[in-house]
């Protein structure tokens, strides 16, 4: 329960902290990663829905000090959902696969294409109908191009991290 309230923290943190840039990003993927290659499956899935809940609760967690149901409801609720399969792929990947880089790195990967597949057709839905509804190839490159690099920047980080502390985790918990 510990590791799940501190991870909680650390991914709250991580969406306050905004890197400028030409698009600004914040560093909650690199938590989300970084929780799940540590924590596992399980552990990672309830980091992000007390993460989600509390968000939906009012209290400010999410990018930009924001918080509330219509954060969740809004234009890019549907990263903030697609974290729940990213994470269940990467713990699902590395319990059957192992800890290597690679493994680590491409289930990371298929995590954050997840992520973006759930956030771009959320995106897309929440703007049908509008008067000015985008063609999906604005929405990606409004929602997803942008952020190519700097998640893949965030997903080796992730991966080293993981790959440096989960040892000293696994020695404290047995």
């Amino acid at each position: 329960m510990a590791e799940v309230g501190l991870f909680t923290a650390v991914l709250v943190i991580c969406s306050w902290l905004s890197i400028p840039a030409t698009v600004p990003f914040t560093l909650q993927t690199l938590a989300i990663f970084l929780s799940a290659g540590l924590l596992g499956t399980r552990k990672s899935v309830a980091v992000v829905i007390v993460y989600l809940l509390l968000g939906a609760a009012g209290v400010p967690v999410f990018s930009g000090f924001r918080g509330g149901i219509g954060a969740i409801l809004g234009p890019t609720g549907g990263y903030m959902i697609g974290f729940i399969p990213a994470v269940i792929i990467v713990g699902v990947c590395i319990k059957r696969f192992g800890r290597s880089f690679l493994v680590m790195a491409a289930s990371m990967v298929a995590g954050l294409i997840v992520c973006y597949a759930f956030g771009t057709l959320w995106f897309a839905f929440v703007y049908t109908g509008s008067a000015n509804t985008p063609s999906i190839g604005s929405i990606l490159s409004m929602c997803v191009v942008p952020f190519i690099v700097p998640d893949l920047i965030k997903i080796c980080l992730a991966v080293i991290l993981s790959r440096r502390i989960y040892p000293l985790i696994r020695r404290n918990r047995g």
